[in-house]
């Protein structure tokens, strides 16, 4: 979607701003979502506390692809459609690797805890004694903290321009940013506390999958925007 006429660039602009703190907070998360317990029962082991940064990958694409909304209102619109197309179509192929292999790590990182957790009697201290703690607290309050932003950020957007109600593939893409944000809050509430870690790892693949699976589309849309860029 170009930016069109009429739009309330001030709120737009603000709308991006704080779509891109929500990104910074999800980016330094992990600085205060890891529990002060884990330790050193099984050497350097990855610690809990991936599931808020790994919500990054996909939050990225949606920085990107209301970026190139706001790039329109500074550059000319045929410049616009070359540079969208192409940068866009390099972006996607480095988030569809990027994300592939923190997947990778996020699946290793769940079949340990498990095997762990599993391994009576000893592997199961190790567990504990390494995942066994998490900062619930810390991780709830992150993730109220993004989903008011993301609300606020959806409320600047439709406030700018009204004709955002009718970019179905926008309204889906943070619908879906939402659904990830409860679907990680989910991941951490319910489960008894020692196994948080482990449903953490599992939001953090899930977030990996999304993430994968918007940028296989945004790779599929640039290639039409490419093609259709005037020479």
């Amino acid at each position: 979607m170009s930016v069109v006429s009429g739009m309330r660039k001030p709120l737009f602009v603000a709308a991006l701003i704080v779509l891109a703190l929500v990104l910074l907070i999800e980016l330094g998360s992990a600085g205060w979502t890891r529990g002060a317990g884990t330790g050193d029962a099984i050497g350097d082991a990855p610690r809990p506390g991936i599931a808020i940064v790994y919500h990054a990958l996909f939050d990225g694409i949606l920085v990107w692809t209301v970026g190139m909304m706001g790039l329109s209102m500074v550059i000319d619109r045929a410049l616009h459609a070359r540079v969208q197309g192409i940068a866009s179509l390099i972006f996607s192929i480095l988030m569809i690797l990027g994300a592939f292999f923190a997947a990778l790590f996020a699946f290793a990182l769940l079949l340990l805890m498990v095997m762990l957790l599993m391994a009576v009697p000893f592997g199961t201290l190790a567990y504990l004694a390494t995942y066994g703690h998490f900062e619930v607290g810390a991780a709830a309050g992150t993730l109220g903290a993004i989903m008011t932003l993301k609300l606020i950020f959806l409320g600047l957007l439709l406030f700018s321009h009204q004709g955002f109600l009718t970019n179905i593939w926008l309204l889906v893409f943070i619908g879906l940013s939402l659904l990830l944000t409860f679907i990680i809050t989910f991941l951490h509430a319910f489960p008894p506390g020692f196994l948080v870690s482990i449903t953490d790892a599992v939001g953090a693949l899930v977030a990996a999958i999304f993430a994968i699976i918007m940028a296989l589309l945004v790779l599929i849309g640039s290639i039409p925007a490419i093609a259709k860029a005037p020479g």
